[in-house]
């Protein structure tokens, strides 16, 4: 089994146990499962729809996203109020700059070349522009276990059936070490 880290914190974010898909080499998107948890008991069940969930809840029973706890993930902000972790677009940008700086750092340290980085950039600015800022609204943020600020954000969506719950994750943005 592979963990993936974010090279930047060390935190684990993912494992070779989900579907990885890589898009446009940039990041990775990994479908998640809607699980049960509590009273001695895992529920990992198909995703009924939100209403029959909730009258399925027993007392002491919560619903979790599967990588979202299995890897200790932490919201930035709480969801549940619509606090997001960032107050607009200008506010992530800023934090996400500082963390592609330290993600070419890393790379630059694994010996990546002047072009490979050239590449990296380009990609995650094009993959930035077209798929983050305008569905920014849609997301959910989150954070490794450290809660490090300089750390990785993991991006939760949900597929267009509005019920299929996803991650993006930076691919360069993690190293891999095998258990």
């Amino acid at each position: 089994m592979i963990i993936y880290k974010d090279i930047v914190t060390g935190d684990e974010i993912i494992s070779d146990t989900y579907k990885l898909q890589d898009i446009d080499d940039v990041v990775y998107e990994v479908d998640c499962r809607k699980v049960t948890k509590g009273a001695d008991n895992i529920d990992i069940g198909a995703n009924p729809s939100a209403e029959e969930q909730e009258e399925a809840l027993e007392e002491g029973q919560t619903q979790v996203i599967d990588v979202i706890d299995g890897f200790r993930l932490n919201p930035l902000g709480d969801p549940s109020t619509g606090n997001r972790g960032f107050a607009s677009k200008k506010e992530f940008a800023a934090q996400f700059k500082g963390y592609l700086k330290k993600v070419v750092e890393k790379l630059k340290e694994a010996g990546k070349d002047e072009a490979f980085i050239k590449d990296f950039q380009k990609g995650v600015q094009g993959y930035y522009t077209k798929k983050i800022v305008p569905n920014f609204g849609d997301y959910d943020f989150y954070t490794g276990e450290s809660m490090d600020p300089d750390g990785m954000v993991v991006f939760l969506n949900y597929r267009e059936d509005g019920m299929t719950p996803y991650v993006i994750i930076w691919k360069h943005g993690l190293s891999e070490m095998k258990v």
